[in-house]
């Protein structure tokens, strides 16, 4: 999945928990949240407590579908450590309690 396309996801299924989300369009989100904290949080006071806002939920959800992909529990999200082992591992190839795989996305 492409940077792009992670972004849209994300924005796309904001309110979705369920289903699962492949490791890149996780990180691909990680890294958009990141860029876009330290661009707002110098330029206008108050602006990056808006971006937080505008991107938590939407973070939430792909981070839940996450820990969907690798077959567990969306609260796994709670504890950082396990959180991020969870998120380096790779999903499940197959089909699992949670759904299908995510479909394989072109890169253009």
């Amino acid at each position: 999945m492409s940077f792009i396309s992670a972004i849209q996801s994300g924005f796309r299924n904001y309110v979705n928990f369920k289903g699962r989300a492949t490791r890149s369009e996780y990180w691909w989100w990680a890294l958009f949240t990141l860029v876009i904290q330290i661009v707002t949080s110098g330029v206008v006071d108050g602006l990056g407590a808006v971006a937080t806002l505008v991107l938590l939920v939407p973070g939430i959800a792909v981070a839940i579908r996450r820990m969907h992909d690798t077959n567990h529990r969306g609260w796994w999200q709670l504890f950082p450590i396990v959180n991020l082992v969870f998120a380096l591992r790779a999903g499940d190839a197959g089909e699992n309690r949670f759904g299908p795989p995510p479909p394989p996305r072109s890169l253009s």
